[in-house]
């Protein structure tokens, strides 16, 4: 099992539409995360920065990261675009994180 973290950028003033989003997070995208070893997945929010920290607990080389063609995760892209930092494909602009400390 490995742990993923990553950093993502909101747009202002977007934090709840974000959450609200997440709350009603498709079912198809569920499981496909789920198929694909994502286990925990957990997203924070830094209202100082509009700052989104993810966390997810993966078994296998990939992560949610690298689900990058599936159409579910394209279509979800295309739905979050518009209250966050992505790249050209829609994909969110993620930074990806280094593990410096775990307590087990």
């Amino acid at each position: 099992m490995q742990r993923l973290a990553f950093k993502m950028k909101l747009n202002k003033g977007q934090k709840e539409v974000y959450k609200k989003r997440h709350d009603e997070l498709w079912p198809e995208l569920k499981k496909l995360l789920k198929e694909n070893g994502v286990s925990e997945y957990s997203i924070f929010f830094d209202e100082e920065t509009d700052t989104l920290f993810a966390f997810q607990k993966v078994s296998g080389e990939g992560g949610s990261q690298d689900l990058a063609n599936n159409k579910i995760v394209k279509k979800w892209w295309g739905f979050m675009a518009d209250i966050m930092e992505v790249n050209p494909d829609n994909s969110p602009v993620s930074i990806p994180l280094e593990e410096v400390f775990y307590l087990e």
